[in-house]
This record gives structure tokens, C-alpha cells and sequence, in this order.
């Protein structure tokens, strides 16, 4: 635990004591003091952040590189979305036909192929966007 985050658990500690001592009447003040601590150690910490990301990027721009692209993905993310909706298009199939015939068996592959559409025109970003917020987490400093 580092020492900012120990000082807000002894506020909170002072706080929850002072509750104790005055009471409930003065509840709403002592919970409205400690949250505005929280928030300014919040705010500190963004804009540390902030700061720290306008010099990463002005540093990029001032060596004139550009950051590395992304290898393509592997097999599983290129094809895996499209495997797994065709596996999924039988059911889909069935049901659409059992429920209103050929034009419910025209919808359902409408939409089985503008999924298939909509994931090749991304380029399969949706599971390297998971792992950028993995790796950049907002509790991280």
C-alpha cells in the first residue's frame, strides 16, 4: 500500500470515528469532506496520467516514429468469428424456417452474413481491443 493511499484509510478512519462521536446529524458533512479528498486524489492522479501520455506522444513525434502496428492475427481470430457463426447457423436455420418459412431462412442469414461483414470490415479488433484494456488498467499509475 503505498503512502497516499494509507493517508485516505486514515481519513476514512478519522472520519468513521468522528461519525461515532457526533452522530448521524453530521453524517452527510463528515461523508461530503472525505469524498471531496477522494476526488482530489483522483483528480491528482489523472492528471498525472495525462501529462505522462502528452510527453509519451510528444516524444513519438518529436523522433518522427510512429508507434509499431499490430502483427495480423493468428487463425483463431481471423477465422474463429466466422466458424463459430456458422456453427451457429443451423439453429438459426431451423428456427427461422419453423417460425415463418423461407423469408424467416432469408433473415437469418442476412443477418448471420452482415455479422460476418461487420467483423471482417473491422479487421477482428474486437478482441485486440479486450486486450489494450487489459493491459492498460485505470488503477494502474
Amino acid at each position: 500500500m503505498d503512502a497516499p493511499d494509507t493517508e485516505l484509510k486514515k481519513e476514512l478512519d478519522a472520519t468513521l470515528q468522528a461519525r461515532s462521536e457526533l452522530g448521524t446529524e453530521y453524517e452527510s458533512a463528515l461523508v461530503e469532506s472525505f469524498l471531496e479528498k477522494v476526488e482530489q486524489r483522483l483528480d491528482g492522479t489523472l492528471d498525472r496520467r495525462v501529462r505522462r501520455h502528452l510527453a509519451e506522444q510528444q516524444i513519438v513525434v518529436a523522433r518522427g516514429a510512429r508507434r509499431p502496428e499490430r502483427p495480423p492475427g493468428n487463425f483463431a481470430e481471423q477465422y474463429g468469428f466466422a466458424i463459430v457463426s456458422l456453427v451457429l447457423a443451423i439453429p438459426l436455420s431451423a428456427i427461422g424456417v419453423a417460425n415463418a418459412g423461407i423469408q424467416g431462412l432469408v433473415v437469418a442469414w442476412l443477418g448471420i452474413v452482415g455479422v460476418n461483414a461487420f467483423q471482417a470490415a473491422r479487421g477482428g479488433r474486437l478482441s485486440r481491443r479486450r486486450e489494450d484494456e487489459r493491459q492498460k488498467s485505470d488503477w494502474e499509475d
